[in-house]
């Protein structure tokens, strides 16, 4: 989240970051975006008896603010059908491996145990199907011999801090959509390595 907020204010991106919203109170993205100026909301999901009912009020939340686009980042918690719907096309979340292999948690540990030679970050439209939304870019890490989750992670969360930010710019200047189900995405001329995987 911190990347994306540096990310759009260093590169003048045509948007507005118009509020950062979390489930938790000691979220600390909160009190950084407090400080740069962005409304910092709490919808407490332990408020609410089901998470059918958190949605809707999340839901009401965020389009109180009428945004072009809704952007997970460390949100840890399964979204309803109903929720993920009314946002298709314009939600927008990163995922520590380069889906669709190891999905959900523990996704470094999990690469480690299949002793894969490659790892990354995928950056994807969310859909009802938990990890497995439209892909829009993906960075890929070596995996070392002498790597551990904490080593293989911070390289991992090292390329989510480049791809993330982009592929959101992508999508606030008009480059990157979901058209019936497939990712159309146009390179910055000025940054070409961001593209969109073959269909």
């Amino acid at each position: 989240m911190e990347a994306i907020i540096r990310a759009a204010k260093n590169e003048k991106w045509p948007a507005q970051i118009v509020a950062v919203i979390s489930n938790r109170a000691d979220a600390s993205g909160l009190d950084y975006a407090a400080a740069q100026g962005i409304s910092a909301i709490v919808v407490p999901h332990k408020d609410y008896p089901t998470r059918e009912a958190f949605d809707a009020a999340l839901q009401e939340r965020i389009d109180a603010f009428s945004p072009d686009v809704v952007v997970l980042a460390g949100f840890m918690r399964v979204l309803t059908t109903p929720f993920v719907a009314h946002y298709a096309g314009r939600m927008l979340n990163i995922h520590p491996s380069l889906l669709p292999s190891f999905t959900g948690l523990a996704t470094h540990r999990q690469a480690l145990a299949a002793g894969v030679k490659v790892h990354g970050a995928t950056v994807h439209f969310v859909t009802a199907d938990l990890d497995h939304g439209p892909v829009v870019v993906q960075a890929v890490v070596p995996v070392l011999a002498d790597d551990s989750e904490a080593t293989l992670a911070a390289r991992v969360l090292e390329q989510e801090h480049v791809i993330y930010p982009r592929a959101v710019r992508a999508f606030v200047e008009g480059r990157l959509s979901l058209v019936d189900g497939a990712v159309h995405l146009i390179p910055d001329q000025v940054e070409p390595s961001l593209q969109a995987p073959a269909q």
